[in-house]
């Protein structure tokens, strides 16, 4: 798996320290999970998808950084937090969050809650 992240990463290679800090804090963080590279993200499952790491540019160019990855985690409720870039209600009590991740520090407890809280979720459906 390790070269499928590096071809992911390969118009990006900076976001792939940022992608291996997240993927290592969830691994750590949530029991059982599997990981799935594809060619737009990286998904991350228990019994269904909770989260996948991707570069999906969330902002406006002038406000994106040049290294990122862009994570999103599904949850029953929505999150009111001046993080999330976007969020959908793409179905009655599922909502789609993405926070664009610029930095390590922002890979900290607050994302971790929502990532673990995603993963219940989805454990439950």
């Amino acid at each position: 798996m390790e070269e499928e992240i590096r071809l992911f990463f390969a118009k990006n290679p900076g976001a792939a320290a940022l992608y291996e800090l997240f993927q290592g804090r969830v691994l750590a963080e949530v029991d059982n999970v599997r990981i799935r590279v594809q060619k737009t993200q990286i998904s991350f499952y228990v019994c269904h998808m909770f989260a996948a790491v991707s570069l999906l540019p969330v902002r406006p160019k002038a406000r994106r950084p040049e290294r990122y990855i862009t994570v999103t985690f599904g949850l029953r409720r929505r999150l009111s937090s001046p993080r999330i870039d976007q969020a959908t209600e793409p179905y009655p009590e599922r909502w789609t969050h993405h926070v664009l991740i610029a930095a390590e520090e922002e890979i900290d407890d607050e994302l971790m809650d929502w990532i673990r809280e995603a993963a219940v979720f989805a454990d439950k459906k």
